[in-house]
């Protein structure tokens, strides 16, 4: 496969229509094509895009006891999340081989009774390339995502470089970064939930550590977007007005960021990405390379289902 070495990458902070799925659907098939309009050959849309990642709520869960009210709220959530694959896999294969680009998404997988926190891959031809399901979802997370094993743990060769990455605080475990890096990741995607400032540390951080492109990309919501009539709805009162602020950003293979952060908006970034950057960048460090000492390190990864 002969691969592009400049192109430009897109990330698109928004928000979803909040627990509707079919309408945040819509939604991301026209920001594909208004980032793809911008001359972009790579789009990451945010963790969770479909249908929400859902910020405030409890689910009615304390130790030793669940609520009917959550048990709505979780029900609402299941019947709007996403088949892999399914009609909305079909659907953004389409809006992907329609704009000729390379595709990542976040969305809540159901299988079953189960849902996951999942980030999806699209190729130019409409493809679904696979999937990577977060291996383990943090705190109140765990009530609503089960975990993974390491089969998704995946990257994807394509014609724009080696694709591969990780969803939100997956980012701070060490040994499923190295295991990205071992898989020869050059465009690292980072969909998450996080608006802290020190976030930005952490995106560039794995850009100095990998020698890689990072494109983090979040969502922007705010407490009036969640629909009245959601189940449990009271408990958003105590939340502020702006619920996740955003901070989407480019950082190239030296850690510089190319475009963003971008906060407090939606908006769509873009940055021409060089992969010569990454051989350049590799020349005086090689996380699993010329930079390893496996002759004192014994690193591996069980990726059996």
């Amino acid at each position: 496969m002969e691969t592009a070495q400049l192109f430009k990458a897109a990330v698109v902070q928004a928000s979803p229509v909040l627990f509707d799925r079919d309408a945040t659907l819509e939604k991301a098939c026209l920001l594909v094509k208004e980032a793809a309009g911008q001359g972009a050959r790579l789009i990451l849309l945010p963790e969770s895009f479909i249908p929400v990642y859902p910020r405030g709520f409890t689910f009615g869960a304390i130790v030793g006891n669940r609520s009917a009210s959550g048990r709505a709220l979780w029900q609402r959530y299941w019947e709007n999340s996403v088949d892999v694959p399914g009609p909305v896999t079909e659907a953004l294969g389409i809006v992907a081989r329609e704009t000729e680009t390379y595709l990542g998404i976040g969305v809540t997988e159901r299988s079953g009774g189960s849902l996951y926190c999942t980030l999806l891959y699209f190729g130019p031809d409409g493809s679904l390339l696979g999937k990577h399901r977060k291996l383990k979802p943090t705190a109140s997370e765990r009530l609503i995502w089960g975990e993974d094993d390491g089969s998704t743990l995946s990257v994807f060769p394509t014609g724009l470089g080696i694709l591969g990455g990780l969803i939100c605080w997956e980012n701070y475990m060490p040994l499923a970064r190295m295991a990205m890096y071992q898989k020869g990741v050059q465009i690292y995607l980072a969909p998450t939930a996080d608006s802290r400032d020190a976030w930005q540390a952490t995106m560039r951080h794995i850009a100095l550590e990998g020698r890689c492109y990072v494109l983090g990309c979040n969502q922007f919501v705010t407490r009036g977007m969640y629909p009245a009539d959601l189940p449990g709805y009271e408990e958003l009162a105590s939340q502020p007005d702006v619920m996740c602020r955003g901070g989407s950003v480019i950082v190239s293979p030296m850690g510089e960021v190319l475009a963003g952060p971008l906060f407090d908006r939606e908006g769509i970034l873009t940055a021409d990405l060089d992969l010569n950057e990454i051989v350049r960048g590799k020349f005086d460090f090689d996380a699993a390379g010329h930079y390893n000492r496996p002759d004192i390190f014994d690193f591996k990864v069980n990726e059996r289902k």
